[in-house]
């Protein structure tokens, strides 16, 4: 099945998330599918084909649910069942803990805003019958295959949740009414934050100051917070997406930064809409081609890291591998202007790991080496 856009003419099937939902239901029957609001969860969600559909939102659906043995045994061996926005129910770690311990043979998916601990109603976190999978933005490497859209300056300036990507021109309301529904739905309700002003200016600040190191007492400052307020907040906007919080790598005894994260805003579009922008100016590319391989990267390792010593030498992304190694990942809108320096510097500290160099515009990948180091040149990260 997929799903079509009559307005644009074209055909979104976004093949690359389905397979990573078959990959994980081959090794549970429980998937938690999570990412913020209109990343495109819940058109996902209908691409996958003969699957029971329940949006827990209608109250009818909860109804069914309020007694999970009897809805689960009138389902059909290897059934797909989907429970999308399942923390909107009274009771959803009972339902899918019914469904996995006991109905092992139907397939689960659940969708939801935050992580599923989120919400003080998953009184069990179902720890060891789940595979997480976490939906950002839509990728780079989906623009291009699976939306038909190689405008590079597009995907930054409208941001990557499917509705304002293909939008031709970029609607501020949209990301306004974004905004709203985020501090409503995903953060009073789940969190009971109820100073919305203070909140969505904390917001407004981070995305600002999207890919710098975060600055606590800063931000407490200029927000009017106290630091536990900002700090509560900011695990709040962690665990519903809205923010992500790079941590430094570090080995120990090499005057390495090891305590000061860099906080990335969830989405391109945001943070050009919070600093008014409505064209991408050259000086902004770099930045924002950050945040897009740095979704690629979290997709296919789950954890980033970033390596900074106390000589201010800096790489962009450090990715652990298998067996011990340590990949390095720089960004770069020209390939020419890669600089190995940095690199060969921490690769006298951290010998094992490939290299490589992200560009957008890179049409075939190749490699280039420097010294004694290897570099591959690439545009996306085929996961």
């Amino acid at each position: 099945m997929v799903y079509i856009i009559v307005k644009y003419a074209f055909v979104i099937n976004r093949s690359f998330w389905l397979e990573q939902l078959n990959d994980a239901w081959d090794k549970r029957s429980l998937v938690w599918l999570s990412g913020v609001r209109r990343s495109g969860k819940t058109t996902l969600c209908k691409m996958i084909p003969g699957a029971v559909y329940m949006n827990c939102d209608l109250p009818s659906v909860s109804r069914q649910l309020e007694n999970p043995e009897f809805f689960y045994s009138n389902l059909a061996i290897g059934t797909t069942v989907i429970f999308d926005e399942i923390h909107r129910i009274p009771n959803p770690s009972i339902v899918l803990k019914i469904g996995t311990d006991e109905f092992p043979h139907l397939k689960i998916l659940a969708t939801g805003s935050s992580t599923l601990a989120a919400t003080k109603k998953f009184r069990d976190s179902l720890t060891g019958r789940k595979i997480q999978l976490f939906l950002p933005p839509v990728l780079w490497s989906e623009c291009i295959s699976d939306f038909g859209i190689s405008d590079f300056d597009r995907r930054l300036l409208n941001g990557g949740l499917p509705e304002f990507l293909i939008s031709e021109v970029k609607k501020g309301e949209l990301f306004s009414e974004w905004i709203d529904g985020y501090y409503a739905r995903d953060i009073q309700e789940l969190y009971n934050v109820r100073n919305r002003i203070g909140f969505l200016k904390l917001m407004h600040l981070l995305f600002i100051q999207s890919g710098g190191i975060l600055e606590i007492t800063s931000l407490a400052k200029e927000g009017g917070l106290s630091r536990p307020t900002v700090m509560a907040h900011l695990e709040a906007m962690t665990v519903a997406h809205a923010i992500y919080l790079v941590q430094p790598f570090f080995g120990g005894g090499k005057k390495e930064i090891v305590k000061r994260p860099k906080v990335y805003g969830f989405d391109t579009g945001f943070i050009t809409h919070v600093k008014g922008w409505n064209e991408i100016r050259e000086t902004d590319r770099g930045l924002l081609w950050e945040h897009l391989v740095l979704d690629m990267f979290r997709v296919r390792f789950g954890t980033v890291y970033y390596w900074q010593d106390k000589d201010k030498s800096e790489v962009d992304f450090i990715v652990k591998g298998e067996d011990g190694e340590i990949h390095t990942v720089e960004c770069k809108i020209n390939p020419e202007k890669y600089s190995s320096g940095v690199v060969q510097k921490f690769r006298s500290y951290y010998p094992n790991g490939r290299n490589f160099c992200f560009s957008p515009h890179i049409k075939v990948p190749y490699k280039l080496c420097f010294g004694d180091i290897e570099v591959v040149f690439k545009s996306v990260l085929h996961v």
